[in-house]
């Protein structure tokens, strides 16, 4: 699994002209699927994201509070797009997980993330459709999280040689 994880202040989903679901403060995230993902890479990023600290403590101490700890919203949005590959200037996406198995993984993780914290703070975009996704990011604070090398994906940052896969304050403008 690939998620682009942002902080934010708000953000929402529309299809067309319809509000299909919004969030205050807390966690937009970007969900891609590989195409070898197995239920031990979800419980992997539905771990870490919870726990993610990139919010300020009551004395405003940085990184110090996840976005259970806040008991914030998370908003999750499939994007099969962080698998693409470039073959010249066209995108490739064959290390994407298909349609109907991806939207089954999807759902699993959804289930998943409202099971371990709230699902009344769990909400989604439209699995399949054109969306417009609104950010109102919040610092910048962006950064993406790939499940781990052990898992069989490879994330690039194996011959990098770095084993952490959270990248700290990856911005990105908007």
């Amino acid at each position: 699994m690939r998620t682009v994880i942002q902080r934010v202040t708000k953000a929402s989903v529309t299809v067309g002209d319809e509000l299909i679901s919004s969030i205050g403060r807390g966690l937009c995230i970007l969900v891609g699927i590989s195409k070898d993902d197995t239920p031990k890479e979800r419980e992997y990023i539905v771990r870490k994201i919870l726990n993610l600290r990139v919010f300020d403590d009551e004395n405003d101490k940085r990184w110090a509070k996840s976005v259970k700890d806040k008991q914030l919203e998370i908003l999750c949005v499939s994007q099969f797009t962080l698998y693409s590959i470039l073959k010249g200037n066209k995108p490739d996406f064959h290390q994407a997980m298909p349609g109907d198995q991806s939207q089954t993984y999807y759902n699993e993780f959804l289930d998943m993330l409202r099971k371990d914290y709230n699902p009344d703070k769990i909400k989604d975009g439209q699995f399949g459709a054109h969306m417009q996704v609104h950010i109102q990011n919040d610092g910048p604070v962006t950064i993406q999280l790939d499940s781990p090398p052990d898992s069989g994906i490879s994330t690039g940052q194996e011959s990098a040689g770095n084993t952490d896969l959270l990248r700290h304050s990856r911005q990105v403008g908007l």
